[in-house]
């Protein structure tokens, strides 16, 4: 996830950042789309989006601290769940409930099975919530009423980023299916705070993130991951703690409004195509933490939900100019609710069927 708040000097000094989107490193090499070569699998779980698409294997383990599931679904044409906070657990709670486990697949069966075997209580667990009464899998199988309240939102939330048309049709492609189905599209607007406030509270929790790793010797670390270490230390106790309250204050308000006014939220997935390899290092020589910067349009939709706990899934409904790269939609629900999330995912994989796709043959 790469939301960043920037200071007004040229250097990197005074900049809040967050970890990348991009499966590139100078000591492991560069990891490349199976759609595209020249671009991305995006990140942080490229590795595991390029292997799914590529056929290597069914479903692979993902984490999202904000985005890294759905991204990297977006730019390999994949299904990217990210749960509710806390549905999955992990050995620790990953920076604040920001960060989840989950998978990627092919097809949205697949994720409701794979759900179904994650979804397990942990009693052992900071926190953890009842393993559900019913399956995932069970939950395709009932038919979906229509009449749902779906709402939309095509605006990138920083302001500044632009939002790709191809990005802007995946959702119009969306919207005009579920329409059809039966469902209706609400004008309501989700009132998002001011970008500086959530940008603020959510870059201070996830450059905390590294604290647990130790390293033999911390010069040996790749730059802009050292630039990273450097950010999270200058972070103090009473910054880190107001971040807390203030990203659980931020939820609270955005899930509240989120319940009065839609059942579900379409977004794009990413505000831009999945970008060219080796493209997040523009600048980087001068200042290591341009990187970070380079992919923020990458996940500007998908980190507010890392906040507010929501699940959220990324679905290959789109290619940009029909055989270009491919292009996610995400679909949120309220918490707790991946039941619908996963029959509204369902429908639409009927409606538009992705899982016959193949890789073009070089």
């Amino acid at each position: 996830m790469a939301l960043v708040t920037t200071s007004k000097e040229p250097s990197s000094k005074g900049r809040a950042v967050t970890a990348g989107q991009q499966a590139e490193s100078d000591a492991l090499g560069i990891s490349r789309s199976p759609w595209d070569p020249d671009r991305t699998p995006g990140g942080s779980s490229g590795g595991a989006g390029a292997a799914v698409a590529a056929g290597m294997a069914p479903l692979a383990h993902a984490e999202d601290g904000g985005g890294s599931i759905r991204i990297p679904a977006s730019c390999n044409g994949l299904v990217g769940l990210k749960p509710t906070r806390g549905l999955v657990t992990n050995g620790t709670v990953a920076v604040e409930g920001l960060g989840t486990s989950g998978m990627l697949t092919r097809t949205v069966a697949d994720t409701a099975a794979a759900l179904d075997v994650l979804a397990r209580h942990d009693p052992a667990a900071w926190w953890s919530p009842p393993t559900p009464s019913s399956s995932f899998t069970a939950a395709l199988e009932t038919e979906l009423s229509a009449g749902l309240r779906i709402g939309a939102l095509t605006d990138s939330p920083i302001e500044g980023t632009g939002v790709h048309p191809a990005c802007a049709e995946a959702v119009a492609v969306t919207l005009r299916t579920l329409e059809s189905a039966g469902h209706h599209l609400v004008d309501t607007r989700l009132p998002l705070p001011p970008a500086d406030e959530l940008v603020s509270a959510f870059t201070t929790l996830w450059n905390i993130g590294g604290s647990g790793n130790e390293f033999a010797d911390p010069d040996r670390i790749e730059p802009h991951n050292r630039a990273l270490r450097a950010a999270a230390r200058s972070i103090d106790s009473w910054s880190y703690a107001e971040a807390v309250q203030h990203t659980q204050q931020l939820s609270r308000r955005i899930v509240e409004a989120f319940l009065a006014g839609f059942d579900l939220l379409v977004t794009p997935t990413m505000a831009c195509l999945p970008p060219h390899a080796g493209a997040w290092r523009a600048g980087a020589e001068d200042d290591p933490l341009m990187a970070l910067v380079n992919s923020y349009p990458m996940g500007v939709f998908t980190s507010v939900f890392n906040v507010t706990g929501q699940p959220a899934i990324s679905l290959p409904i789109h290619h940009d100019r029909g055989t270009g790269p491919p292009v996610g939609v995400q679909i949120v629900a309220a918490p707790w609710r991946e039941d619908l999330l996963l029959q509204v995912s369902r429908a639409l994989e009927v409606a538009r069927p992705w899982a016959g796709r193949r890789l073009p043959v070089s």
